[in-house]
């Protein structure tokens, strides 16, 4: 029985996807890799203790990874030695998650793709490569519209004072007002754009509030001209979505899309579904 395992990787987490015979056979959620955050020894000790496939893996014949990060040479090379030794004897495939998000909403079709999740990215692709691609500057620098971008507008909004009184009452009701703590977690612990985009929660529950459209309208407009209008084809073919953010406030981005005359594709959480298609046609849910 053949087997294949195809990951994705952001900053967050790993989706797992264990293909036997053209269908899915498991599917299993751990720690992300991206390998600008993670260390080779961190990686490998997150499979071995994470990643608790099961079926047995006597016939996995090749490993497809897309990973945040994996365009660096380095970084590449880094996440094939952890999976080539977590998985000794296995073919393996490294490639960076604009190629995955490309492969999974375009499949062989031309289109522009964007990464919305926890960073934020985008690409033109063919339908076989990736042709063209924005530099992406990390969450320090870029990440425009990004779960890190977003975040840092909700905490500067609290800590100026920028929020009515109805959304800074709630923004201490859910989580305090400890300027020190927040400033801890940003500059002295590991991961600080993980917790700085779990802060776009605040933005979903409050829906509707002229401050918080405010943020994701100006958030995702940022994105759109250091991105999406950067490419001529963005008016030729249609821009497809990947990402928690995307598909959470895919609304705003239909109504920004609508005010260039850009038409939008596919918008969807994850790109593992259309990874798997990509990799096994026959692929169904079992």
């Amino acid at each position: 029985m053949s087997q294949i395992l195809i990951a994705d990787s952001g900053s967050t987490k790993t989706d797992w996807a264990l293909i036997e015979e053209g269908k899915i056979a498991q599917r299993i959620c751990t720690t992300g890799i991206n390998p600008y955050f993670v260390s080779e020894q961190q990686g490998a000790a997150i499979l071995a203790d994470e990643l608790k496939l099961e079926r047995e893996l006597q016939e996995l014949t090749h490993i497809y990874m897309y990973s945040a990060g994996a365009k660096a040479p380095a970084n590449k090379k880094m996440l094939e030695n952890i999976l080539k030794g977590h998985f000794a004897g296995t073919d393996v495939s490294v490639a960076c998650d604009m190629t995955g998000a490309a492969r999974s909403t375009c499949h062989t079709e031309k289109g522009v793709v964007a990464i919305l999740g926890t960073g934020s990215n985008s690409c033109y692709y063919d339908g076989s490569k990736i042709q063209k691609q924005r530099a992406s500057l990390g969450y320090v620098l870029g990440d425009e519209g990004s779960g890190t971008f977003l975040g840092k507008k909700v905490l500067r909004y609290f800590f100026y004072d920028t929020f009515d009184g109805d959304l800074h009452e709630a923004f201490v009701n859910k989580y305090g007002n400890n300027l020190p703590e927040v400033l801890d977690s940003v500059y002295k612990q590991p991961f600080p754009n993980r917790y700085l985009a779990s802060f776009t929660e605040f933005l979903g529950e409050h829906r509707g509030h002229f401050m918080i459209e405010n943020i994701l309208e100006d958030s995702f407009l940022a994105f759109f001209n250091a991105n999406l209008l950067k490419y001529r084809e963005s008016w030729k073919y249609p821009i497809h979505f990947v990402g928690s953010v995307a598909y959470t406030f895919r609304d705003v981005l239909h109504n920004i899309a609508e005010q260039f005359g850009l038409n939008i594709g596919n918008i969807v959480k994850s790109p593992m579904d259309g990874l798997v298609a990509f990799h096994a046609p026959a692929t169904v849910d079992v």
